[in-house]
Order: C-alpha cells, then sequence, then structure tokens
C-alpha cells in the first residue's frame, strides 16, 4: 500500500482545478498523539515570567520574531502590538490583547495563552523532526511535480477556545516566495477542525489569478508591495476536516467556540529551478544537518543556507 502522500490522479487534478485538497486520513492517532504531547512538554518548560514570557514579548519583538526563522520561539495569543511583524507576517483581525492583563501578568495559565510556535519545530525538535521527514510527507511532493523539495518553516497552531484568532484571506506566497513560486503549506489536524472552531477555509481555483500581494523585507523596512485585496467571503468554501487530516494550502477563521482546534503547518519550497526572492522574512543565521538526509545548497537562499531536503539520497559524505 503506498504512504498517504501519494496522490492519484484523481486528487491531482482536484488540486490543480481548486488549489487545495483534503487528504483524510492521513496519519494516524500515534503521530496525532506523539506531536501533541510533545508540544504539552515544551509548553510546560516554558518560562512565562523570566526571558521567554511576558517581558521578552513586550520587548525587542521585531527582533524577537524576525530571528524565529531557525529556533522554536513562542508567540502569545491576542497580543498584536508586536511592530512590523505580528501586522504583517501574522496578520490578524483582532486587536485585543487576550493573553497579557494591564500588570504585564498572563491573564490565565500560559498554556491557554499562546497562539502558536514556530519557526524551525522541523529542524530542532526530535518528534517534529521526525514526522516532518516521514514517508508520509517526503511522498507528497513528487506528485506535485518538486524536484527537490525542502522545508523551511514550520508552526504549531493552537486556536484556543474563546480566544484563537483569526488570520486574514491570505497567499502563503505572499511571506515565503520563490520565482516561479513553488510554497505549498501542509497542514494537519491534530484534533477535528470544523466551522466552529476555525477550520480552514478557501476560494476554489483563486490559485489560477496569480499573486495578489508581496511582504517584502529589506532595508527600507518591511511592507507589502500593494495593498492587501478584499474577497468576498460568500466565495469561501470550509475545509472541514478530521484529526490526522491533511490540508494542502490555507486561511481560518476566528475560534469562539469551546473548544481547540490544534494544527501542525509545514511550508515547503522547491530548491531546484527556483530562485529564493532576496525579500523574503525568512533567514536562517546557521547551517543544519539531518543525519542521512540529503542537503541543497540553495544559492539564492540570505546566507547561501543548507535547505534539508526531504528525499533521502545522498550520504553524509555527499554533503557539504
Amino acid at each position: 500500500m503506498p504512504p498517504a502522500g501519494s496522490l492519484t490522479a484523481e486528487q491531482l487534478n482536484f488540486f490543480d482545478a481548486n488549489g487545495y485538497l483534503v487528504l483524510e486520513p492521513f496519519s494516524g492517532e500515534e503521530d496525532v498523539l506523539a506531536l501533541r504531547g510533545r508540544m504539552a512538554e515544551l509548553i510546560a518548560g516554558l518560562d512565562d515570567g523570566g526571558a521567554d514570557g511576558t517581558q521578552h514579548h513586550r520587548a525587542a519583538m521585531d527582533d524577537y520574531c524576525f530571528k524565529s526563522a531557525d529556533n522554536i520561539s513562542f508567540f502569545y495569543e491576542g497580543y498584536f502590538d508586536f511592530g512590523k511583524f505580528d501586522a504583517l507576517l501574522v496578520p490578524a483581525i483582532s486587536t485585543v490583547d487576550k493573553a497579557f492583563g494591564d500588570d504585564g501578568c498572563l491573564k490565565q495559565p500560559k498554556e491557554l495563552s499562546i497562539r502558536f510556535v514556530g519557526h524551525a519545530l522541523h529542524e530542532h525538535d526530535p518528534v517534529f523532526k521526525r514526522f516532518s521527514f516521514s514517508e508520509n510527507i517526503s511522498s507528497v511532493f513528487p506528485s506535485l511535480g518538486y524536484k527537490r523539495p525542502a522545508i523551511v518553516q514550520s508552526r504549531y497552531i493552537f486556536k484556543l477556545p474563546g480566544v484563537g484568532s483569526e488570520a486574514i484571506q491570505h497567499q502563503d506566497n505572499t511571506y515565503i516566495l520563490t520565482e516561479p513560486p513553488s510554497c505549498t503549506g501542509l497542514w494537519l489536524a491534530l484534533e477535528d477542525a470544523t466551522v466552529n472552531n476555525g477550520c480552514l477555509w478557501a476560494i476554489p481555483g483563486s490559485h489560477k489569478n496569480g499573486l495578489k500581494t508581496r511582504m517584502i523585507r529589506d532595508e527600507n523596512g518591511t511592507y507589502f508591495d500593494r495593498p492587501t485585496p478584499s474577497y468576498d467571503h460568500k466565495e469561501f468554501v470550509p475545509l472541514e476536516v478530521k484529526s490526522g487530516g491533511l490540508v494542502l494550502i490555507f486561511y481560518s477563521t476566528e475560534n469562539l467556540s469551546p473548544t481547540s482546534r490544534h494544527a501542525f503547518v509545514l511550508h515547503v519550497v522547491d530548491t531546484e529551478g527556483c530562485e529564493w526572492s532576496k525579500g523574503n522574512w525568512l533567514v536562517h543565521d546557521e547551517i543544519f544537518y539531518t543525519e542521512g538526509w540529503e542537503w541543497s545548497n540553495f544559492s539564492h537562499f540570505p546566507n547561501k543556507i543548507y535547505l534539508c531536503l526531504l528525499f533521502s539520497q545522498d550520504t553524509k559524505e555527499n554533503c557539504p
């Protein structure tokens, strides 16, 4: 039996026509519990009053966020005066501080206050790394025509009950661009995702209309090259999915339900035949290596980062 990520002709045709695809089931309960359990351990070890807590998140947030590309960083729910990073990279509709009170302390326990964790879980945590480079994940991309796919970003999203913020409608290539565009988002449901707790939504076929706007980071700062477009909400369809299901793409609404909606997200680009945009926010400062996995020298990536590929082809001796 082929891996869950091996796409059929019918699935490929649907993805090509609509710009999204739901694979259900995709991952088993064992994977789901492993990822959720490991995240619970990471949160339990977080100092909510020290350098990674309130004080850290109220100071120099732009620097903290932009440097999160190659580490595991924690971002609190609803605290949207993060400067240009949250207003641009993590756009949201609410401006209410849902995590912190006027005294600078968390209003509720940290496990009920964190919005997401990113952006290099796939690099630095063994549990998330094992899933990210599993056969199920790697088998998705040959079907989509990727020649040398590489994970450039990962994020664990909590979408907590009553406070889980809405992400505005967007295209992933707005924030992670190659030429030609090649960024695909893989969104794994770690709990059932419904219209009530903030499932993903998509406009079928909208990917064929091209990239609407780009977020650029350069010597002039961080900004959009064009105004963010508005969309007719009537055109969106909900992408409800059971725990363990995988969605390729995304946009999600606010979670005002009494249940959470945990998810793990990977963003993947092709490193062959694609040039990394110099205006991308994503910058890694280190070269990382994973035993048994091939490397790619993506020469157009800032600082000539070496990206871990999704397919094991070369031995360590062949790596730079």
